[in-house]
């Protein structure tokens, strides 16, 4: 089974890719919000960013040479190869609901969001998934990833397509969750269409990255909102297609947030060639080790800790996280303009101080 790990590319929201090398036993990965490069380097995230693949590459290399001057000697929004990455971050976590027709509302320093337009009862009854060979958002994803590998080459990057539940509430709304209830036939209905477009989605971008020579074969699943339900309606609903897609493709990655993974951390198990699972620091971390003992992971570390806790408390944490459930990633993700680079200097190098100590088998 192939391991992942997380990927923070510049400018994109928090994502996965293969682990290649050896890996550090408490391996940092951050990130930052697009208003913090915003307010850095003025880039613009409006619609221009996610429609324009060379004005996405310019804004990059500005971004590369700011985080590069600022965090000399890192790792931030690298790698393992030396080809650009033009395709993570594309339209943020809305793709598969704008497929499905829900408009994208763009932002200067932030990412997109999908804008409230929401099926009826009737149409998530009478949903069918739609053709992606016709379709006009998926072609115009298409369209950048054949320009991408004109001028590049190759196409390294990750489509953010979420998972079948963060996807069914851009889609229906809030009454999603009464409709577990109310309506759990038309649920299943939209869950399942929703689920064969991702894999589908996922398929031909990865078969295009292979004409290119870029070959990947794993999915990641995002349930963001997987704490809105309890653990036996996720076990009724979601966990049926988080195992279809992890039967799909080779390898499958969970993302969890920074949330309580632990009511969800059994029928997590019943999913097949899991190499990656995140979650937050207030899960069982002992059980999710011993559950999950040969994938990698994660834990998800709010900006919030990063910004606000003295680093007494945050080698604490660190130390912590590696007795209990390392080797495993610390994602600092979504890190805010106004957090002293010195607060992310610091988590780095206390991650490489514990490091040392600990031998990664």
């Amino acid at each position: 089974m192939q391991q992942l790990i997380s990927y923070i590319a510049l400018g994109a929201p928090a994502t996965r890719r293969p682990a290649t090398n050896k890996l550090p036993f408490l391996r940092p990965e951050i990130g930052f919000t697009p208003n913090w490069y915003h307010q850095a380097l003025g880039i613009d995230f409006g619609e221009k960013w996610h429609t324009n693949p060379a004005y996405r590459k310019q804004s990059l290399a500005e971004m590369r040479i700011e985080i590069d001057k600022r965090f000399p000697g890192n790792q931030i929004g690298k790698h393992e190869t030396e080809t650009p990455d033009l395709l993570t971050g594309l339209f943020g976590a809305c793709s598969i609901a704008a497929i499905y027709g829900v408009p994208a509302r763009f932002e200067t320093d932030q990412w997109p969001v999908s804008e409230h337009v929401h099926i009826s009862d009737v149409e998530m009854g009478n949903l069918r998934p739609p053709d992606l060979s016709v379709n006009p958002f998926f072609l115009k994803i298409m369209e950048q990833v054949d320009w991408i590998a004109r001028t590049e080459g190759k196409v390294y990057g990750f489509m953010n397509w979420q998972g079948v539940l963060n996807n069914a509430q851009r889609i229906r709304g809030q009454e999603l969750f009464m409709d577990f209830y109310m309506n759990p036939d038309g649920v299943k209905n939209l869950l399942d269409c929703v689920c064969t477009t991702m894999i589908e989605a996922a398929k031909i971008l990865q078969q295009k990255q292979r004409d290119s020579g870029i070959h990947f074969t794993f999915f990641t699943v995002s349930n963001c909102l997987v704490n809105m339900l309890s653990p036996e309606l996720y076990a009724e609903f979601i966990l049926p297609f988080d195992q279809k897609i992890a039967n799909t493709f080779e390898t499958i990655g969970i993302h969890n947030c920074a949330w309580s993974a632990t009511p969800y951390l059994n029928d997590y198990a019943q999913v097949p060639k899991v190499g990656y699972i995140d979650m937050g620091m207030d899960s069982d971390l002992e059980k999710a080790k011993t559950l999950f003992p040969e994938t990698r992971r994660a834990i998800m570390y709010t900006p919030m800790d990063v910004a606000n806790k003295a680093s007494e408390q945050i080698r604490n944490d660190m130390e912590l996280i590696a007795k209990k459930y390392g080797p495993c990633d610390i994602v600092a993700a979504d890190i805010e303009h106004g957090t002293p680079d010195k607060k992310v200097l610091e988590l780095i190098r206390i991650c490489k101080v514990i490091s040392g100590k600990f031998i990664n088998t």
